[in-house]
């Protein structure tokens, strides 16, 4: 009989039929409810039973013994560090209830030391490994002072990228180090010298102040080698190096000696930055520019502390015309340069003047100073002010500029310390602001002032003393870095060199292409000697040290006079050494290929030049980066790096650049251990705030951190740091922020402690990581989020993006294994059911799988507690790796991704948010009664009741959840409250 025969033979059921299933159904859902409603009640006696029963309790012990409960109640004892420096720490111990980031960082990071994980990892053979090389110099730190929150920033970035290196199984080189920092190691050491013994450098002499020098470096250069061990930098200790160390000086010396005798180095009297505080020159970089919007008193350093001078406007002044009657109007913002005029420029064009030109107008403090009138079509502006300029070449770029084209007298008036000298006339050995208000007084007696302006302006002001900056001439070293520049920009064009983000790399054309000479010279006794040597030839009276002919160099004085004998053949001389020390910055400019032991051939210098990333502040990008690339390029015919990233600058959670008259800047050792708001205060005292700008500083600090900063700990403080790392410009730092992933590090810890609880002490994991065949959805969907999470970690570092990364690694830890996972997976877990026996194994297997992958994967980001909680971890019978720092990096895997398993369990998760947040508005926290009716989807039903029992565990507050089938009929409207979820294929309905 054939299928349409059967189907013909089927007698269709009457209406008596109908209704005889109809009254079956119904009779069995009466009893199914009833079978419920007699469970309720059942529970319900239990519950009211316990409650009578601990009443009674209650009522024969009397209410002390809930106070006496309390009292028990002790608070947990300071942490004290027991392990032995470089022993490794015990972990027999139980695991502490609570996460303590104090007990937790402690030991870790000298037994990583003492083991030598942070050095290079190289083959037997001796050679780089075949995974890779992976070099980071980084950027050393000042000697003089601690680090601030920009240097744990830059650790944060570094170290998170050179433990991911090295857990990739490269040979990985992060090398450290320190600077002399010329200036301010100098000034820091006069000033306690000062307060000391009331004695200058002058008193010591050169040689033993620099011993004082070298005491004080020896005594406080350390502290910076501690902040870097809380901070979890690590560093190949072995290879610290210091700018002043004799293989770098030797570097530095070969440095200038090379490029003096090409040519690229060259003697010369220029205008320069002179700061009369520090008594030394300085190169444009090192001025900040103090932008006025008019008239504004200013304090100036070196002057009495009531004593303001007058900026942002502009002064007009008469110059009489000689053997004339007439009078030619000036004006100027500086008007005590005027005694070093020695000419005034008008435009070749402007009609006012043309009678003029050719003709000298007097000076009315120097009469016999004759000042002509130049045409100048550069440097005037016929509709700016009287369209006349005076010009002082020796004491203003412009006019500078001037002086050179038109063939002027080059007057120097300022002494080194800021008094004016003969050429002054009568204002001889008065300081330069004291000068500025006598002449205008002056010029008011003699009715040639005309009057006074506002006029925004911009101040030049030394970044280390506040002082105002004033252009001189003066003798100096000067590098040509034309040539050089070119060679950097055309290895960030072809690729050579990669600078991110992209707005750095823009800012690296514009300057490169807008480059100047660079002035090496420092008037200072603390920092390099420049190698240079005047020779004086015998008989000769009178000299001149601009002379670039009359200098020779040398890595020592024996070489230098083999190069004058080789120049001067046959003339008797002796040789001088310039006193002057080098900018710091021709020095730290060789820091990528002096620390491994340019000019020699050194095996580090064949191994690991060039280094792979250069990590700094955009901040410092010209400052630093740029001179490294040059002088890399120039010296050794190759670039230093291959890649520059730039962080942001950290400023407060305002948006304000951190200062200390602000009481906005912060020790990042103050945020790991926490600080009161007393503690901060008493900070301030010790730097050299004067007294309002301590209180000052002290309401700012009351303001942003009322009750001090709490106890964050290194993990939370750099993982917050990489978090906001965006590729933005600046960074808005507030503490709690990374108070919060404090927070996070606590659930990480208590997350880890449940689950090895769950797992037990005698669980054995399998030797390897790899699927069963065993896993359950949820299993199949955490180990394809964990393999999400590698890839998208990986991929993230790579790309230097790090708020993805830390974003990948938060979101799988927190809402997937924390929230979802480990919750699921309870009731199995704890499960004595033998039938559950395999179930409960792969659920053990994958969560033990998760710890493992999930602390690796967190390793650079947070070593300390990764490293905590490896230890505790009962390992795979082949691994025998001693630390998570050499542990294997987790990676994307082919057998991890169960892409169907993950849609579908997502699907019930998706449900179940629906559930909580049905709940949620509801304010249901417990008893909550749920049914939930899939729209006519089989296949989703089926998969619902298949992960009801996570489902029940999942939805918190719900004592009952039921899966109707889509024929069941839907609880009433006015008892319940419905949602739909899952993109409008289910429909939760809440009993409210």
């Amino acid at each position: 009989m054939s299928t349409e025969e059967k189907k013909e033979n089927i007698v269709p059921p009457t209406s008596t039929d109908a209704e005889a299933a109809a009254a079956l159904k119904k009779a069995k859902n009466e009893a199914k409810n009833e079978e419920k409603r007699r469970a309720k009640l059942a529970k319900f006696e239990a519950k009211k039973a316990k409650l009578e029963a601990d009443k009674k309790k209650a009522a024969e012990t009397g209410p002390s013994e809930k106070k006496k409960k309390k009292a028990a109640k002790v608070e947990q004892p300071v942490f004290v560090n027991k392990t032995p420096e470089g022993e490794k720490k015990d972990m027999s111990e139980p695991m502490a209830s609570a996460y303590d980031p104090r007990a937790v960082e402690s030991a870790w990071y000298h037994w990583w030391m003492k083991q030598g994980y942070f050095e290079p990892e190289l083959t037997e053979e001796g050679e780089i490994k075949p995974e890779g090389l992976f070099v980071v110099p980084a950027p050393p730190p000042n000697v003089t002072g601690s680090l601030h929150i920009g240097h744990a920033l830059t650790v944060a970035i570094q170290d998170t990228l050179v433990r991911w290196n090295r857990m990739l199984g490269k040979t990985v080189l992060f090398n450290p180090g320190t600077d002399h920092a010329g200036i301010s190691c100098q000034s820091v050491v006069e000033k306690k010298l000062w307060n000391e013994q009331k004695k200058t450098r002058h008193d010591f002499g050169r040689e033993a102040f620099i011993e004082e020098v070298w005491k004080w470096k020896e005594k406080y250069g350390g502290r910076i080698h501690e902040q870097f061990y809380r901070l979890g930098a690590s560093y190949d200790w072995s290879r610290a190096a210091f700018t002043m160390d004799p293989k770098l000086s030797k570097a530095v010396r070969e440095n200038f000696v090379r490029l003096h005798q090409e040519g690229v180095i060259y003697r010369a009297n220029r205008l320069i930055n002179w700061c009369v505080r520090l008594n030394t020159a300085l190169s444009n970089l090192e001025v900040d520019n103090k932008e006025l919007a008019g008239r504004t008193l200013m304090h100036v350093p070196g002057y009495g502390a009531d004593e303001k001078f007058e900026f942002g406007v502009l002064n007009e002044f008469a110059y009489q015309i000689q053997d004339s009657d007439e009078r030619l109007v000036v004006a100027t913002t500086r008007i005590e340069t005027m005694l070093g005029d020695t000419a005034i420029a008008v435009h070749p064009e402007d009609p006012r003047y043309k009678h003029l030109h050719g003709k000298f107008a007097v000076h009315p403090f120097i009469p016999e100073r004759r000042i002509p009138i130049v045409t100048d079509a550069i440097v005037v502006d016929m509709e700016f002010g009287t369209g006349a300029v005076k010009i002082t070449p020796a004491h203003d770029p412009n006019d500078y500029e001037v002086g050179k084209r038109h063939n002027l007298e080059f007057i120097n008036i300022m002494n080194d310390d800021g008094t004016y000298n003969e050429n002054a006339g009568p204002y001889q050995g008065m300081a330069r602001f004291h000068v500025r208000q006598k002449i205008v007084e002056d010029l008011k007696e003699k009715g040639l002032f005309v009057g006074v302006k506002e006029n925004p302006m911009t101040v030049p002001i030394c970044s280390k003393s506040g002082d105002i900056i004033e252009p001189i001439m003066k003798p100096q070293w000067w590098v040509n870095c034309k040539s050089m520049a070119e060679d950097a920009i055309k290895v960030v064009k072809n690729g050579e060199l990669k600078i991110a983000p992209k707005v750095s790399e823009a800012d690296w054309f514009r300057w490169m292409g807008n480059i100047q000479d660079w002035c090496i010279s420092r008037q200072l006794w603390w920092g390099h000697r420049v190698p240079a040597y005047y020779v004086r030839f015998e008989g000769e009276d009178s000299t001149d040290y601009s002379d670039n002919d009359r200098w020779v160099s040398g890595q020592d004085e024996a070489a230098a006079q083999l190069q004058a004998e080789k120049k001067f053949s046959g003339k008797k001389f002796t040789l001088e050494q310039d006193p002057d020390v080098l900018d710091t910055w021709f020095s730290s400019g060789l820091w990528p290929f002096s620390l491994m032991g340019w000019p020699d051939k050194t095996d580090d210098y064949e191994k690991f030049y060039p280094a792979s990333l250069l990590e700094t502040g955009w901040d410092i990008l010209f400052f630093w980066v740029a001179r490294m690339v040059m002088l890399g390029i120039k010296l050794t015919g190759r670039v230093p790096f291959s890649e520059v990233f730039c962080h942001a600058m950290i400023r407060d959670a305002h948006g304000r650049k951190m200062s200390k008259s602000l009481g906005n800047v912060i020790d990042p050792v103050d945020v790991i251990e926490g600080i009161t708001l007393e503690g901060l205060n008493t900070k301030l005292l010790e730097g050299n705030l004067d007294p309002r700008e301590i209180e000052k500083a002290k309401l700012g600090q009351k303001a942003d951190y009322p009750k001090g900063i709490p106890a964050c700990g290194t993990d939370a403080l750099r993982f917050a740091l990489c978090a906001y790392t965006t590729g933005g410009r600046d960074i808005n730092l507030d503490i709690l922020r990374v108070e919060g992933y404090r927070k996070f590090c606590n659930k990480i810890w208590n997350a880890t402690r449940f689950a090895m609880m769950k797992l037990g002490d005698d669980f054995k994991p399998n030797p390897d990581a790899k699927p069963t065949g065993n896993e359950s959805l949820a299993d199949k969907w955490i180990l394809s989020k964990l393999n999400i999470a590698a890839r998208d970690t990986n991929k993230a570092l790579a790309e230097r993006n790090f708020m993805a990364a830390t974003s990948a690694v938060h979101q799988f830890w927190l809402y997937e294994l924390c929230d979802v996972y480990i919750e699921i997976i309870k009731p199995i877990c704890d499960s004595t059911d033998e039938s559950m026996a395999k179930q409960k194994r792969a659920a053990q297997d994958t969560l033990y799988t998760c710890l493992e992958g999930g602390l690796k994967l967190m390793h650079p980001f947070m070593p300390f507690v990764t490293e905590e909680l490896y230890q505790r971890l009962n390992r795979r019978a082949n691994d025998k790796v001693e630390s998570i720092v050499k542990a294997s990096y987790p990676v994307e895997k082919e057998e991890y991704n169960f892409i169907e398993a993950q849609k579908q369990f997502d699907d019930v998760f998706e449900v179940i948010k629906t559930v909580r947040s049905l709940a949620a508005e509801s304010n249901i926290k417990k008893d909550g009664i749920v049914y939930i009716q899939t729209h006519n989807d089989d296949t989703l039903l089926k998969l619902l009741q298949e992960q009801q029992l996570g489902m029940n565990t999942l939805c918190k507050g719900i004592k009952e959840l039921t899966l109707l089938e889509k024929d069941q009929e839907q609880p009433k409207e006015e008892e319940f409250k419905s949602a739909l979820g899952l993109k409008d294929k289910v429909t939760v309905h809440l009993k409210a």
